[in-house]
């Protein structure tokens, strides 16, 4: 059944390309994540078969899937701007995305983060828990046909620029960026690619097209729960690198390096280039 399904995987591809097959195109893909249940329902999952997942499929989930992305990234980059903006007219509009202590720490030129460094690894736990939740709300939010989604991503993204502005306007930009550069290189991504699963889902339940609903938001949560699944890994590593690297003492160049790095690294790992259509891709 194996070898069918991978050789029907194959002829699904050589459908997809012709505008005429469209009808039997969708109802081979509906006969694929049928089996794809019942082939790997059993695989027992290990930490080889994890790192098999993310070095050769991960790749091209993301790529299948890049449109969400870039849906989420512009989201979250609009609101962005649009809260630089509003803060950097209204320095008091600040006062409505940060609190009393960030701006008693921020009036003194203090980063609010120092408080980090005598709980390192308390503080990395919750640093993590907090970046899994966010990221996992976001994209839990595309079940409310995607509006959930859309304003987790519009709070982030306006808190980033009312911080950013707000860090600006008293000359602490620098450190506030060079704080940012190490584990936002994976963190922020993290978010934006669940952003992308959360879009996945909802337009699989508002735009089901010739699949009845229910196929159409299993095959939708499917592919956008594999979408999800790869960010788990980044957000550890931002975790660890919030908690300790982050907030020490190191120099600023090297924050900035790191930072550099680990984003280069992030992008070869997501679009490097991949091989055709697999036995799961085509689920």
């Amino acid at each position: 059944m194996a070898l069918l399904y991978r050789q029907v995987a194959a002829d699904l591809s050589v459908l997809r390309q012709d505008s005429t097959a469209r009808t039997y195109s969708v109802h081979v893909n509906q006969l694929l994540a049928r089996a794809h249940h019942i082939i790997y329902s059993g695989r027992k999952t290990n930490l080889r078969t994890l790192f098999l997942f993310l070095r050769d499929e991960y790749p091209a989930v993301f790529q299948r899937q890049i449109g969400f992305v870039l849906a989420s990234i512009i989201v979250s980059v609009a609101f962005g701007i649009f809260g630089a903006v509003l803060t950097s007219a209204r320095p008091e509009f600040m006062r409505h995305f940060v609190g009393p202590d960030m701006i008693a720490t921020l009036e003194r030129h203090q980063m609010w983060t120092e408080s980090i460094v005598s709980v390192k690894p308390m503080a990395t736990s919750a640093i993590m828990t907090n970046n899994l939740s966010v990221s996992f709300v976001t994209f839990a939010g595309g079940i409310a046909f995607g509006l959930g989604t859309f304003l987790a991503l519009f709070q982030n993204g306006m808190m980033l620029g009312v911080i950013g502005a707000a860090c600006h306007q008293y000359g602490m930009s620098l450190l506030l960026w060079s704080f940012v550069a190490a584990h936002g290189s994976l963190e922020l991504p993290a978010i934006l690619i669940a952003g992308g699963a959360g879009f996945r889902l909802g337009y699989a339940m508002l735009f089901p097209g010739a699949l009845r609903w229910k196929d159409s938001v299993a095959q939708g949560g499917l592919e956008a729960t594999r979408l999800v699944s790869g960010i788990i890994p980044m957000l550890v590593i931002a975790g660890c690198l919030e908690g300790f690297f982050s907030p020490s003492h190191a120099p600023i160049w090297l924050k900035f390096t790191v930072g550099g790095m680990l984003f280069a690294l992030l992008n070869l790992w997501l679009f490097r280039p991949v091989k055709g259509p697999t036995a799961q891709s085509a689920a």
